[in-house]
C-alpha cells in the first residue's frame, strides 16, 4: 500500500468512527516547537456550544487517543442533555506525560487552537490538568472555563463532581435498600485523584467503611492517613467483598470479565465511560442484579459547576443544582425497573430525546 493510499485508509477509518458515534467535527492539532499533539472532538452542538475538559495522557498510540476523545465527547453531550444544561458535548486530549511534557508554551499553543473554533468548543480541566493550565489557555482564548477563582473563575470543579457522585450513590442506596444512609456500608473508591479524594471525604463524614485503590502509592498513603481509609491493591479489587464499587479513575474498567467477578450490589463512581461496551455491559450488570448509576448522570456536577461560571458563578447554586442528581438517579432507576430496561438505556433515552426535541423545534 502506498503512503497516499495508507493515509486515505486512515482517514476513511476516522470518518467511519465519527459516523458511527455521530460526531460533527474532529480537529487534529500539532505544533513542532512546543511538541503539542492534540485532538479536539465536537460530538453535538444542538443544545449549545460543545463544552468538555482537556485530558493530558500518555496514550500508547494515537488511535487510542482518538478513541478516547470520541467516546468522552459523546458522553459530554448526554451529560449536558440529562442535566438540562444548554450545552453540547465536546472534549480534547493532549498526547503526552503531564508531569514531564506540559509547559506554559504548550498550553498557550493549545489555547490558540481552541480559539480557532470561535466558541463552538469551550474547554476546561480534566485528567492531567489544573486551574493554572486553564489560566495559560485563557491567555490565548476566552473559550475556557474552570479558571482560577482569583481570575473570576469557578476554580477546581472536582468537589462539585464528587458531590454529584455522592448524591447518585445515596439515591442508589435508597432504591436498593430503602434507605440512603451509607454509614457502615463497605465502599471501594478506585482512583483517589481530585474527584476520588473528595468522594472519600463525603463517605468518611457519613461513617461509611471506605477502601481505596490507586496506581499512585504516595497518593494512596496520603488519603489513607487523612481519612483512615484502608488500602486495597489494584489486582485485588475484583476479589474484594463490598457493598458499593466507585470507579473514579479512567474508563472502560467494566467489561464482561470484570463484571463476572465483581462482588458488589451497586456501581456508582466518577469515572467517565465506565462501560467498555455500553449496551452489552449494562445488560450484564442488570443480569447480575447489580445496580448501575449511569456515569454521565452522576458525574455531571463538574459540568454543572463550569456551566454556572459561564452564566455567572455561584458555588451555592452549583451545589443546589447538583443535588438534583439524587432525584434524577432515583427516577432513572425506577424507570429501568418499571420498563425492564437497563439504567444506562433509561438515562440515554432521556438525554437523546432532549437533543432530538431541540433539533425538531
Amino acid at each position: 500500500m502506498t503512503k497516499s493510499n495508507l493515509n486515505m485508509h486512515k482517514s476513511s477509518k476516522i470518518l467511519a468512527k465519527m459516523d458511527e458515534l455521530e460526531h460533527e467535527q474532529v480537529v487534529f492539532c500539532q505544533d513542532k516547537e512546543t511538541g503539542l499533539k492534540a485532538i479536539i472532538a465536537i460530538h453535538d452542538s444542538t443544545l449549545g456550544p460543545a463544552l468538555g475538559g482537556t485530558r493530558m495522557w500518555n496514550y500508547d498510540c494515537e488511535e487510542d487517543a482518538l478513541n478516547d476523545v470520541l467516546r468522552l465527547s459523546r458522553g459530554m453531550s448526554f451529560k449536558a442533555a440529562i442535566s438540562g444544561i444548554a450545552l453540547g458535548g465536546g472534549k480534547a486530549v493532549i498526547i503526552g506525560d503531564a508531569s514531564v511534557d506540559k509547559t506554559e508554551k504548550l498550553m498557550r499553543r493549545f489555547g490558540k487552537f481552541v480559539d480557532t473554533l470561535a466558541g463552538k468548543y469551550i474547554t476546561a480541566e480534566d485528567v492531567g490538568m489544573n486551574t493554572k493550565d486553564m489560566e495559560y489557555v485563557m491567555m490565548e482564548t476566552k473559550h475556557v472555563t474552570g479558571t482560577p477563582q482569583s481570575l473570576g473563575g469557578s476554580g477546581d470543579p472536582s468537589p462539585v463532581t464528587a458531590y454529584g457522585v455522592y448524591m447518585g450513590m445515596k439515591a442508589s442506596a435508597q432504591f436498593l435498600w430503602g434507605s440512603d444512609k451509607l454509614d457502615g456500608k463497605r465502599v471501594l473508591v478506585q482512583g483517589v485523584g481530585h474527584v476520588g479524594e473528595y468522594l472519600v471525604k463525603y463517605l468518611s463524614d457519613e461513617n461509611a467503611d471506605v477502601f481505596i485503590s490507586d496506581i499512585d502509592q504516595d497518593k494512596l498513603n496520603t488519603v489513607s492517613e487523612k481519612y483512615n481509609a484502608e488500602i486495597i491493591e489494584n489486582n485485588n479489587i475484583l476479589d474484594f467483598n463490598m457493598d458499593i464499587y466507585a470507579p473514579c479513575a479512567l474508563g472502560a474498567t467494566l467489561n464482561t470479565q470484570s463484571i463476572d467477578k465483581l462482588k458488589c450490589s451497586i456501581v456508582c463512581g466518577g469515572a467517565n465511560n465506565q462501560l467498555e461496551l455500553e449496551e452489552r455491559d449494562s445488560l450484564h450488570l442488570k443480569r447480575r442484579n447489580i445496580v448501575f448509576a449511569p456515569d454521565f448522570l452522576v458525574n455531571s456536577g463538574g459540568l454543572i459547576n463550569v456551566y454556572s461560571e459561564i452564566k455567572g458563578y455561584s458555588r451555592e447554586k452549583s451545589l443546589e443544582q447538583t443535588k438534583n442528581i439524587y432525584e434524577t438517579t432515583l427516577d432513572i432507576l425506577n424507570k429501568s425497573r418499571e420498563e425492564g430496561i437497563t439504567s444506562y438505556s433509561a438515562a440515554l433515552n432521556i438525554a437523546k430525546k432532549r437533543i432530538a426535541d431541540k433539533k425538531n423545534n
